[in-house]
Protein backbone atom coordinates (compact mmCIF):
# COMPACT_ATOMS: atom_id res chain seq x y z
CA UNK A 1 0.00 0.00 0.00
CA UNK A 2 0.97 3.56 -0.96
CA UNK A 3 -0.11 6.44 0.26
CA UNK A 4 0.84 10.24 -1.74
CA UNK A 5 -0.35 13.17 -2.04
CA UNK A 6 -2.58 13.76 -4.77
CA UNK A 7 -2.05 16.31 -7.43
CA UNK A 8 -4.91 17.49 -10.44
CA UNK A 9 -3.41 14.83 -13.05
CA UNK A 10 -5.06 12.40 -10.10
CA UNK A 11 -8.47 14.12 -10.83
CA UNK A 12 -9.61 10.94 -12.54
CA UNK A 13 -9.32 8.63 -9.79
CA UNK A 14 -10.20 10.95 -7.03
CA UNK A 15 -13.69 11.83 -8.81
CA UNK A 16 -13.86 8.05 -9.30
CA UNK A 17 -13.47 7.66 -5.38
CA UNK A 18 -15.69 10.19 -4.87
CA UNK A 19 -18.44 9.03 -7.35
CA UNK A 20 -18.42 5.97 -5.84
CA UNK A 21 -19.14 6.47 -2.58
CA UNK A 22 -21.83 8.83 -3.09
CA UNK A 23 -23.49 6.14 -5.23
CA UNK A 24 -23.17 3.76 -2.55
CA UNK A 25 -25.89 5.48 -0.54
CA UNK A 26 -27.94 7.37 -3.38
CA UNK A 27 -29.27 6.70 -6.96
CA UNK A 28 -27.43 8.41 -9.18
CA UNK A 29 -27.14 7.05 -12.84
CA UNK A 30 -24.36 6.22 -14.82
CA UNK A 31 -25.32 8.85 -17.37
CA UNK A 32 -24.84 11.28 -14.48
CA UNK A 33 -20.98 9.89 -13.84
CA UNK A 34 -19.56 11.61 -17.00
CA UNK A 35 -20.68 14.88 -16.03
CA UNK A 36 -19.78 14.77 -12.38
CA UNK A 37 -16.27 13.89 -13.37
CA UNK A 38 -16.09 16.72 -15.79
CA UNK A 39 -17.29 18.99 -13.20
CA UNK A 40 -14.85 17.52 -10.18
CA UNK A 41 -12.23 18.30 -12.55
CA UNK A 42 -12.63 21.72 -12.68
CA UNK A 43 -13.52 21.88 -8.89
CA UNK A 44 -10.12 19.91 -7.84
CA UNK A 45 -8.07 22.68 -9.56
CA UNK A 46 -10.11 25.67 -8.74
CA UNK A 47 -9.54 24.43 -5.07
CA UNK A 48 -6.13 23.00 -4.95
CA UNK A 49 -5.12 26.12 -3.03
CA UNK A 50 -7.21 25.08 0.17
CA UNK A 51 -7.91 21.42 -0.11
CA UNK A 52 -5.11 18.99 -0.04
CA UNK A 53 -5.86 15.17 -1.56
CA UNK A 54 -4.63 12.19 -0.40
CA UNK A 55 -4.45 8.61 -2.05
CA UNK A 56 -4.13 5.23 -1.01
CA UNK A 57 -3.02 2.84 -3.82
CA UNK A 58 -2.48 -1.01 -3.52
CA UNK A 59 -0.65 -2.09 -6.58
CA UNK A 60 -1.99 0.13 -9.54
CA UNK A 61 -5.25 0.56 -7.74
CA UNK A 62 -6.47 3.54 -6.43
CA UNK A 63 -8.25 2.55 -3.32
CA UNK A 64 -9.06 5.14 -1.01
CA UNK A 65 -8.81 8.88 -0.94
CA UNK A 66 -8.63 11.51 2.33
CA UNK A 67 -9.19 15.25 2.11
CA UNK A 68 -7.37 18.50 4.01
CA UNK A 69 -9.29 21.60 4.21
CA UNK A 70 -7.31 23.93 5.08
CA UNK A 71 -8.91 27.66 6.19
CA UNK A 72 -7.54 30.84 6.89
CA UNK A 73 -8.81 32.32 9.97
CA UNK A 74 -9.11 36.03 11.21
CA UNK A 75 -5.44 37.28 12.48
CA UNK A 76 -4.48 37.63 16.26
CA UNK A 77 -2.10 39.90 17.70
CA UNK A 78 0.45 37.24 18.67
CA UNK A 79 -0.63 35.50 15.66
CA UNK A 80 -0.45 36.94 12.25
CA UNK A 81 -1.41 33.96 10.17
CA UNK A 82 -3.72 31.43 11.82
CA UNK A 83 -5.16 28.59 9.95
CA UNK A 84 -7.36 25.46 10.61
CA UNK A 85 -8.31 21.94 8.80
CA UNK A 86 -11.19 19.91 8.74
CA UNK A 87 -10.94 16.37 7.22
CA UNK A 88 -13.11 15.99 4.35
CA UNK A 89 -13.87 12.89 1.83
CA UNK A 90 -12.20 9.87 3.71
CA UNK A 91 -13.26 6.92 2.21
CA UNK A 92 -11.96 3.63 1.41
CA UNK A 93 -13.07 1.00 -1.12
CA UNK A 94 -15.88 -1.07 0.87
CA UNK A 95 -13.78 -4.64 -0.09
CA UNK A 96 -10.63 -3.17 1.68
CA UNK A 97 -11.70 -1.54 4.60
CA UNK A 98 -10.69 -2.50 8.27
CA UNK A 99 -7.22 -3.22 7.30
CA UNK A 100 -5.34 -0.03 7.76
CA UNK A 101 -5.60 1.94 5.09
CA UNK A 102 -7.99 4.57 5.92
CA UNK A 103 -5.70 5.04 9.12
CA UNK A 104 -2.86 5.27 6.86
CA UNK A 105 -4.74 7.94 4.49
CA UNK A 106 -5.52 9.50 8.27
CA UNK A 107 -1.94 9.59 9.09
CA UNK A 108 -1.06 11.59 6.23
CA UNK A 109 -3.56 14.09 6.56
CA UNK A 110 -2.64 14.90 10.32
CA UNK A 111 1.16 15.00 9.49
CA UNK A 112 0.08 17.76 6.40
CA UNK A 113 -2.08 19.38 9.11
CA UNK A 114 1.16 19.24 11.62
CA UNK A 115 3.44 20.78 8.76
CA UNK A 116 1.40 23.31 8.02
CA UNK A 117 0.80 24.92 11.86
CA UNK A 118 -2.81 24.29 11.64
CA UNK A 119 -4.46 25.19 15.27
CA UNK A 120 -6.65 22.66 14.86
CA UNK A 121 -8.32 19.95 12.66
CA UNK A 122 -11.94 19.12 12.87
CA UNK A 123 -13.49 16.17 11.24
CA UNK A 124 -17.85 15.98 10.22
CA UNK A 125 -17.56 11.99 11.04
CA UNK A 126 -20.35 8.94 10.02
CA UNK A 127 -21.65 7.25 13.57
CA UNK A 128 -19.41 4.21 12.48
CA UNK A 129 -16.15 6.33 11.72
CA UNK A 130 -16.40 7.79 15.20
CA UNK A 131 -14.23 4.94 17.24
CA UNK A 132 -11.43 5.51 13.85
CA UNK A 133 -11.43 9.23 14.66
CA UNK A 134 -10.90 9.06 17.96
CA UNK A 135 -8.40 6.42 18.15
CA UNK A 136 -5.81 9.24 16.85
CA UNK A 137 -6.99 11.92 19.74
CA UNK A 138 -9.98 13.38 17.53
CA UNK A 139 -12.70 14.65 20.72
CA UNK A 140 -15.88 15.65 20.90
CA UNK A 141 -16.03 19.43 21.68
CA UNK A 142 -18.76 21.11 23.48
CA UNK A 143 -18.33 24.47 21.99
CA UNK A 144 -18.70 23.17 18.48
CA UNK A 145 -22.29 24.58 17.21
CA UNK A 146 -23.89 24.08 13.68
CA UNK A 147 -26.31 25.99 11.81
CA UNK A 148 -28.38 25.17 9.02
CA UNK A 149 -30.16 26.73 6.94
CA UNK A 150 -34.33 25.69 6.36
Amino acid sequence: MTIRRATTDDAAALGGLRWRRLTERSGCTAADRTAFLEQFSAWLTDHRSTHVPFLAEVGDDVVGMAWLMVADRVPAPTRRHRRSGDVQSVYVVPELRDGGIGAALLEAVLAEARQLGLEHVTVHSSERAVRFYQRVGFQHDQRWLRWEPE
